[in-house]
């Protein structure tokens, strides 16, 4: 009985990818997308909102705890996701990683009726305030590795938030 290992590496190390991760970092391919990998991360999480909203006629506290459980499953993956893609492409918060947009955009339709007025009022702020990153949102990128990448983003998916929350009351 022989106990030598092969020399032969996987398939997965030929490639230089760690497949699962490049999945969750792209949002299964939305990062490849062009122009602004990180608008069609957001619209594809707007999509998968309002497509969930109205597939399974959820309720708003329904939608609500969809939303939360989604956003933890995306925070549980898509750091370590986000971390993986980040050193093997060599790259710092390379362009097509959007698990962080697609986290971020989430966080900013939270509170939001499941309706489209309200879904792009969102994303519009969302990426208005990623691609601006209003004091402190531009500090938490120093973060190590996918902490960085994904928490700038949820620091622009809060200030969506409170910003889309107050136009729903004040309009």
């Amino acid at each position: 009985m022989s106990t030598e290992v092969s020399p032969e590496p996987s398939l997965q190390k030929k490639r230089g990818r760690t497949h699962w991760a490049f999945a969750v970092a792209t949002f299964f391919g939305a990062g490849y997308l062009k122009p602004g990998p990180g608008t069609w991360g957001s619209v594809a999480a707007a999509l998968l909102w309002i497509a969930t909203a109205w597939w399974f006629h959820l309720s708003h506290n329904g939608l609500l705890l969809a939303l939360g459980v989604g956003i933890s499953a995306a925070l549980v993956f898509g750091i370590p996701a986000a971390t993986i893609a980040e050193r093997e492409s060599e790259g710092h918060d390379p362009g097509f990683v959007v698990i962080d947009e697609v986290i971020g955009q989430s966080v900013a339709l939270l509170f939001c009726p499941a309706d489209w007025a309200h879904g792009l009022i969102a994303l519009i702020l969302f990426r208005l305030f990623d691609i601006t990153k209003p004091f402190p949102v531009r500090r938490l990128e120093r973060l190590p590795g996918g902490w960085g990448i994904v928490f700038d983003d949820v620091g622009a998916g809060l200030y969506a938030l409170v910003i889309a929350s107050l136009l729903r009351i004040w309009m």
